[in-house]
């Protein structure tokens, strides 16, 4: 997070900068126009501002709170800066009129979206000073260009804001059990670490399901996976609020209980006990920090003796059938875990492109049917709007489809190059780029690098720049500085959002790859393995059961268990083809998709366990057994039992450690 609060800061530091360095550029070109030395004051303070803000952004990204003063303090000084700027050049048709306006799309993606609200009306208010205080623009050119880069900025904070959601989500999967709506391993080891650092009195809960090994290998795993979600959300409904319960693995869960002493713990294991004893009676145990251990190794490990004091201390009872069946048909409503769509980034990102044209050809019949009376070319400008608008209006309409289809990258380069060549056509028919609508050849560009592959943004980015450029140079007498600050401008902006952009994805994608990997083994979980689950005909689904892992956990600890899930995981990952699947759906149960001939693939893997673990394994075949993973893994589960009950069980307690 640091990491990305410095970015954040620099990208803001350098978009206070460099607009300062076009503009000094400018000045030294133009130093016999008026009121360049106050400019040049401007310019320098700009300049101060975003060097300061650059050196410091280490220490600032340091902190929750503070990492936001200089982006906002950034932002002020910018927006004040390109006024001034804008006002002493001449006005809003100036060469430095744009820059205001223009920073709104910067700041749309670098400011919280609260903060936008206040900025954007301070903007607002800065560009009405540039119209009414400076040369009087050309009929409508005010207009358009608020509304034009208005509409760019928003849907740059509507992506932004997106991209923002789908990374708390992200993250919050990340740390979540699929199965239970309880932290994972990974999720509850950060939040037991974050309450240690604050030094308060704390307690650790461990608890076992008494024989759940039985409940799987009598009832099958589905209805052990039941008891487990019943227990995980009676769990979640039992704690407070300000509490955390985790599942680290198999039937093993923890609860967090900062700011509770052992004797307010003790009350609450009482109630937990008796809660979850409906369904499936439980071994508790629990430490108190700073009381019973100073750190979180400490505190789990005498958590974990007092655990197994308990399970010594009482009778201990698998739960009956009657009790799984009252926990599948008394399964308590968690809410519905935080998801992320598949393709969910791709159809906002080819939606964005869509939405602009939608706005910009409407913005810019606006403007031909208020401003262009006795305009020649009148109607052609008002057809290629409507053309516009309605290629705009199908992006959006058909997003969902071509998030999905192969196609996708052809139709949208082929949609930015019309989209281009209208703004292009109409900019001319208008008489130039430094016409009203010669802003809507560039205002696109930010947004498609924000939102798009590189790979398709850079080619439509320069086609754009290209258009703009030819449009320049033949149609009209614009001034050369106002040609060459729009396009650098523009630059920089597209700069600042593919940064971001980028930012964003590599994020994106360690996030994803953490809500589908298991914490402990690296294999994937089972989110993982059904997102990437395909059963084609022949492929083998492999259930892998290690046999009495659950003894070794009663009577060596899970630590010692935990070491033989690794080496379980990573001898299964070495023994099978580099594109098979492998994955842990829970406890000392994993699951494999191998291509050939599975039963010798299985004979192989249970050869390889046998140095440390003997293991029961199931098989199913896709296209005889089933083709969905339900079907395939009900198959291969019924396999497995039918398999312990013909061959006795092995397992070296002195093997496992």
């Amino acid at each position: 997070m640091n990491q990305w609060r410095r970015r954040a800061i620099r990208v803001a530091a350098a978009y206070g900068f460099i607009p300062a360095l076009l503009c000094g550029a400018y000045l030294a070109g133009t130093w016999d126009g008026p009121n360049r030395a106050p400019m040049l004051v401007v310019v320098l303070v700009m300049m101060l501002f975003a060097t300061g803000g650059w050196l410091a952004a280490n220490r600032l990204s340091e902190s929750r709170i503070w990492w936001r003063v200089p982006l906002l303090t950034g932002a002020l000084i910018n927006l004040a800066g390109d006024t001034a700027l804008g006002l002493l050049d001449g006005g809003a048709a100036g060469p430095l009129g744009t820059l205001l306006p223009a920073s709104a799309v910067f700041l749309a993606i670098t400011v919280p979206p609260r903060a936008f609200l206040g900025f954007s009306v301070l903007s607002v208010l800065a560009y009405g000073i540039l119209v009414f205080f400076g040369d009087p623009p050309p009929p409508g050119y005010a207009m358009v260009h608020l509304l034009a880069y208005g509409a760019a900025a928003v849907l740059c904070l509507r992506h932004s804001t997106i991209l923002a959601s789908l990374r708390r989500r992200l993250s919050h999967a990340s740390r979540t059990d699929p199965l239970t709506g309880c932290l994972n391993r990974r999720g509850f080891d950060e939040r037991v670490a974050a309450e240690l650092a604050k030094g308060r009195t704390t307690t650790l809960v461990l608890l076992d399901l008494d024989h759940f090994k039985s409940v799987n290998d009598t009832y099958g795993h589905q209805a052990g996976d039941d008891l487990l979600a019943w227990a995980g959300h009676e769990l979640l409904a039992e704690v407070r609020a300000t509490d955390a319960v985790g599942r680290l693995g198999g039937d093993e869960f923890a609860i967090l209980l900062p700011g509770t002493d052992a004797a307010e713990a003790a009350e609450i294991v009482t109630r937990v006990r008796a809660r979850l004893a409906g369904a499936t009676p439980s071994s508790l145990g629990f430490a108190t920090f700073p009381a019973d251990a100073d750190d979180a190794d400490s505190l789990s490990i005498a958590a974990d003796s007092k655990l197994y004091a308990d399970k010594s201390a009482h009778v201990r009872q698998a739960a009956t059938e009657q009790q799984v069946e009252f926990a599948r048909t008394h399964m308590s409503e968690n809410g519905p875990a935080a998801t992320v769509a598949k393709g969910e980034r791709r159809r906002h990102s080819i939606a964005d492109p869509g939405w602009m044209a939608m706005a910009q050809t409407l913005i810019a019949l606006v403007y031909v049917g208020f401003f262009t009376e006795h305009h020649d070319h009148r109607a052609v400008m008002a057809a290629i709007c409507v053309w516009g608008f309605a290629a705009g209006l199908a992006v959006v309409a058909s997003a969902d489809w071509l998030s999905r289809a192969r196609a996708a990258r052809p139709l949208m380069l082929a949609f930015a190059t019309s989209s281009f060549l209208s703004c292009a056509a109409i900019a001319a028919l208008d008489g130039g780029v430094d016409g009203p609508l010669g802003v809507g050849m560039l205002l696109s560009i930010p947004l498609l690098v924000f939102g798009m592959r590189t790979s398709v943004a850079v080619p439509v980015a320069v086609l754009a720049a290209g258009l703009y450029t030819l449009v320049a140079t033949t149609v009209g007498d614009p001034n050369p500085w106002y040609v060459a600050l729009n396009l650098f401008g523009t630059a920089a902006t597209s700069f600042a959002c593919a940064v971001q952009g980028r930012a964003a994805a590599r994020q994106r994608r360690m996030l994803t790859r953490l809500a589908r990997v298991d914490v402990l083994t690296g294999v994937l979980n089972r989110r993982g393995f059904a997102e990437r689950f395909t059963a084609d005909p022949g492929t083998g689904l492999l259930v892998v059961d290690l046999d009495k892992f659950k003894q070794l956990n009663d009577a060596h600890g899970h630590a010692a268990g935990d070491d033989l899930l690794r080496w379980v995981a990573q001898t299964l990952r070495t023994s099978v083809r580099p594109d098979d699947l492998v994955g842990r759906l829970g406890g000392d149960e994993f699951v494999l998709l191998v291509s050939g001939n599975a039963d010798t693939v299985a004979t192989e893997l249970r050869d390889a366990l046998a140095e440390r673990t003997g293991a029961s394994i199931g098989v199913a075949i896709a296209g005889r057994d089933g083709d969905g993973f339900d079907s395939l893994y009900a198959v291969a589960d019924a396999r497995l039992y039918q398999q312990k009950l013909t061959r006795p069980a092995s397992y070296s307690a002195a093997a496992g450690l």
